[in-house]
């Protein structure tokens, strides 16, 4: 019984502890390194999720818009002006601020806002 106890102990600080061999580090590739990671890429990676983002707040704002547009036709009876006269109705409580180097473009015959270049 202690010889069957003894080995099972030198197996479990075996199997614990393994051969006694460190792993090799796994081998270095292109994408693995510092250079190649997304918060290195010049413009890459990053530079995506930043236009990305800019892109879904113009078309956010742009929406809303749209919307509050839509809402002032079906209770004026007519299609505003301008964006001004949203706020001056308290349809908006203010215009949004267009993304740096856009403006905010209102089609007063369609009733559309879109954003633009400057």
């Amino acid at each position: 019984m202690k010889t069957c106890w003894g080995l099972m102990m030198v197996a479990a600080a075996l199997a614990l502890n393994g051969c006694g061999k460190k792993p090799s580090p796994p081998p270095t590739t292109p994408a693995a390194t510092p250079a190649a990671t997304p918060a290195a890429a010049p413009g890459g990676y990053v530079g995506t999720l930043v236009r990305g983002q800019q892109q879904a707040v113009k078309t956010v704002d742009v929406t809303s818009l749209n919307e509050e547009i839509q809402l002032f036709n079906v209770q004026e009876g007519r299609l505003p002006k301008d964006l001004n006269e949203l706020v001056t109705q308290h349809y908006l409580g203010a215009l949004p601020t267009p993304p740096a180097g856009m403006k905010l473009v209102y089609d007063a015959q369609q009733g559309k806002v879109s954003v633009a270049p400057q």
